[in-house]
């Protein structure tokens, strides 16, 4: 299994709640949740039973029709699966939770005997819809299970990022050649993304071709899904539309752009469902970043990512002429044609939100001009904001950061600019490479 940083989130859960609450592992499908469960359930306990809701037998199942004798209940469960369970010291895994919604409410009852350890796991594209008839459980500690980042990334390849970690945190130049090595790799990184079987799939093959079929059966896979929850195909149409948009620099999602239709109430309805599914990230435009970021965003103004940068690039060059490995071979060497600034974009957006972060960005009108000036992102540290941009090359021009500096200087604490240049900086304005963006997060 891969190193993956939700594994010290869950340690964290077993020694703060000590069996009080449930965690439930939420996310989008194939992002290594169950892995996840079951790594840590064979490390941290003496046993532990594996139930996976989508291939449970008939037995199983019917064990949680009556779960008012919890003896025989644990009895039936260790009979049918030959696991021995040991009280305080053992743990249940309930896989696919949003199956058997019974199993779910079962947690309430299950936790209050607090003989055993549970842990859930779920895809949000579906867990949320199947729990109208029961009642939801309040001793559930959520984790939220993100594709791996870019540290994540670097450990499952072997490369060692406490370089990158060291050279953020003192502020020094890489160096040309060192700066330039580094890029490849996170490009690498863009072009893989970081589902586990792609990276698997890469780290097996070392060929792009087949890391791409592996992206485009995930893909496959998540188009089933939508189209399950809207046979229409609008919600699909809307999802597939996330790259172009973003390549259109447009300011806003728009729906009309997504389906080609005017725009109705059910297909905003169906957005939010996209949303909720855990496969785009939604960031939030902020009327005002000098007052609060959370309290002034704009809930009908806001851009959509992808949850996976390998994902991203694969649905971009969906429809090239050009062979796999060409498009690859140009990316990892920079030397495609269109501006991928919006590429880069997305890949910051996925490590913001990995880091437990929201997403927002601000625009507002130049003086006497229809343009607007822009910032991709804004963090906050301690009550303070930082703006960040992203560019794919050049940073020569950076107007909006400086103009937002102007504006809201009492409440900026630092301002940041990430591109494929070198540490260094413009006046107030921090120069970093974008392969740091995760050690940036991890020590802001």
């Amino acid at each position: 299994m891969f190193k993956r940083k939700v594994y010290e989130k869950l340690k964290s859960w077993k020694e703060e709640w000590n069996g009080k609450y449930a965690c439930l592992l939420e996310g989008a499908r194939r992002v290594g949740k169950t892995t996840i469960a079951e790594e840590f359930a064979r490390n941290e306990y003496d046993s532990y039973i594996l139930i996976d809701f989508s291939i449970a037998s008939k037995e199983i199942l019917d064990a949680f029709d009556d779960i008012s004798k919890l003896d025989r209940f644990f009895l039936r469960l260790q009979m049918e699966t030959g696991v021995e369970l040991v009280e305080r010291k053992s743990a249940i895994i309930f896989d696919e939770i949003q199956l058997f919604p019974k199993a779910r409410q079962a947690i309430k009852h299950l936790v209050k005997d607090g003989r055993y350890d549970y842990i859930e796991t779920g895809s949000l594209i579906s867990i949320k819809k199947n729990v109208k008839d029961i009642l939801i459980p309040s001793e559930e500690h959520k984790i939220y299970v993100y594709p791996m980042d870019y540290e994540e990334f670097l450990w499952a390849t072997g490369e060692n990022p406490n370089v990158i970690d060291m050279a953020y945190k003192s502020n020094i130049e890489m160096g040309n050649v060192a700066n330039r090595n580094a890029m490849r790799e996170f490009r690498i990184y863009m072009a893989v993304g970081g589902m586990p079987q792609a990276v698997e799939k890469y780290i097996e093959t070392n060929n792009f071709e087949s890391v791409d079929r592996v992206k485009r059966e995930i893909l496959d896979l998540y188009y089933d899904d939508l189209k399950k929850i809207d046979a229409s195909g609008r919600i699909t149409d809307m999802y597939k539309s996330v790259p172009s948009q973003l390549s259109g620099k447009k300011k806003h999602y728009v729906i009309m752009s997504a389906t080609g239709k005017q725009k109705t109430r059910k297909d905003e309805e169906r957005l939010f469902e996209l949303i909720e599914s855990g496969l785009v990230l939604p960031c939030y435009n902020v009327t005002n970043p000098g007052v609060s970021l959370m309290q002034t965003k704009d809930i009908k103004c806001f851009k959509l990512y992808l949850s996976d940068i390998g994902l991203f690039t694969t649905m971009l060059f969906n429809d090239s002429e050009n062979g796999v490995e060409d498009i690859y071979r140009k990316l990892l060497s920079d030397k495609l044609p269109a501006d991928l600034g919006y590429l880069y974009e997305n890949v910051v957006a996925q490590m913001i939100k990995a880091s437990g972060r929201d997403l927002y960005y601000h625009t507002w009108k130049k003086k006497e001009s229809t343009h607007s000036y822009e910032i991709d992102f804004l963090i906050t540290s301690k009550n303070k904001v930082i703006p960040i941009e992203v560019k794919s090359s050049a940073v020569k021009n950076h107007e909006s950061i400086d103009q937002f500096e102007k504006k809201y200087s009492k409440q900026i604490a630092q301002r940041y600019l990430f591109s494929q240049k070198d540490v260094g900086k413009i006046g107030t304005l921090h120069l970093k490479p974008i392969y740091m963006i995760p050690f940036f997060l991890k020590n802001i």
